[in-house]
């Protein structure tokens, strides 16, 4: 397994997807992890070579690929995550004659702000992640919108080698709890209601869209931003020049910058009214079933995989999404999300639906299994 995030690593997705599946497939096959970062106990940590060291980060990248490239050439199959990984496992399964499989977790090509974070990295990045694709002997989508857009994005990919696997969540470890310290220790009342936001600070999140509509939010509910990890400093400077004015123009708004531990992240989903994932781009969107399976309702845009996780009108409310009309989605996120709070009847009802969705259809056991069919199918190809 070829991953740039590993526990306790992780800072978005992918990070806490590979953290999940990989216990999960040790119980079914042997797996090894490669990743980047600190050493650690569980996983094989490869640094960046000291001649990249201040190389574009995405060449730096490509360093560790090569490093991880020579230590998975002896394995039955390697497995790579995200385009950070993607070129290791390519060629990995070159030197190796093996399988190559990936999992995607975004596209490049519908991330063009990540030039914003990457400089004319990004081109580099692209054509790693394209070579990666065209190479794979399988490629494993995480939802089926997420394939839809592989599909577009890289038409020369052969459908055959498409499957879909999606995310999933640990509900024994996400479940609703009663406590409420977190949210006092942050300075919320816990006489009024709050809506929650947790992610990174990435345009893909469309937490400025969060922050305009919350101008607009009944003024009896509270805001708690927990967003960090910015792609760029202007983006992070964005971020904070917004907070303020919100904070300015109402009261109830809290921001945490910090990493949130999950046991203080349980007690925040569990009491918070709602939810909101106001991305402009996610193939899935991990932190939705999160919140759902604290018995949370969710409010989210309906981009990519978010429709197959949140059920329209069941487990929340789904927001339409123009590039061309983000006021339109502004207003509908202010409405969903007063609509709810104005409701705690309707809203608890969502919440109970949505635990309910985690349990039965996002389970990890089931999703390591199915990753290693794909595991069987590219090996019986050989």
């Amino acid at each position: 397994m070829l991953t740039r995030e590993y526990p306790p690593e992780v800072y978005g997705g992918a990070g806490v997807h590979v953290g999940f599946l990989v216990p999960e497939l040790r119980r079914l096959v042997d797996v090894d992890v490669f990743c980047f970062g600190a050493p650690r106990a569980d996983a094989t940590a490869v640094a960046v070579p000291a001649e990249l060291a201040d190389a574009n980060f995405a060449l730096s990248a490509l360093g560790v690929d090569l490093v991880m490239a020579q230590a998975a050439a002896d394995c039955d199959v390697v497995h790579s995550h995200t385009w950070y990984a993607n070129l290791g496992g390519h060629l990995a399964g070159l030197l190796g004659d093996i399988p190559h499989v990936l999992t995607a977790h975004s596209l490049e090509p519908r991330r063009p702000w990540k030039l914003e974070q990457l400089g004319e990295g990004y081109r580099v990045s692209s054509w790693a992640e394209a070579t990666a694709y065209a190479g794979a002997d399988a490629v494993i989508a995480v939802s089926d919108g997420m394939a839809a857009d592989i599909l577009d994005a890289y038409p020369f990919l052969d459908p055959a080698r498409l499957h879909v696997v999606r995310n999933g969540i640990d509900t024994d470890l996400f479940h609703p709890v009663a406590e409420a310290g977190a949210a006092r220790r942050l300075g919320l009342d816990p006489e009024r209601p709050y809506v929650l936001f947790v992610g990174r600070i990435t345009r893909q999140k469309g937490l400025d869209l969060l922050l305009a509509a919350a101008a607009d939010f009944d003024p009896a509910a509270q805001l708690l931003v927990c967003a960090g990890s910015p792609d760029t400093p202007a983006i992070g400077q964005d971020t904070a020049d917004a907070v303020t004015a919100l904070q300015a123009h109402r009261d109830g708004v809290v921001w945490v910058s910090e990493p949130v531990p999950r046991a203080d992240l349980v007690e925040l989903l569990s009491g918070a009214a709602v939810f909101v994932c106001p991305s402009v781009y996610e193939p899935l969107g991990i932190v939705n079933l999160e919140a759902m399976a604290c018995e949370t309702p969710v409010v989210a845009t309906a981009v990519g995989g978010i429709p197959e996780v949140v059920d329209d009108g069941v487990t929340g409310l789904l927001v339409g999404y123009d590039a061309a009309d983000p006021a339109a989605t502004v207003a509908g996120l202010a409405a969903a999300v007063n609509a709810l709070v104005a409701d705690p009847e309707r809203a608890g009802a969502m919440g109970r639906a949505g635990r309910a969705r985690a349990v039965q259809e996002f389970g990890w056991p089931a999703l390591a299994a199915a990753t290693v069919a794909v595991y069987q199918t590219v090996l019986a190809a050989r």
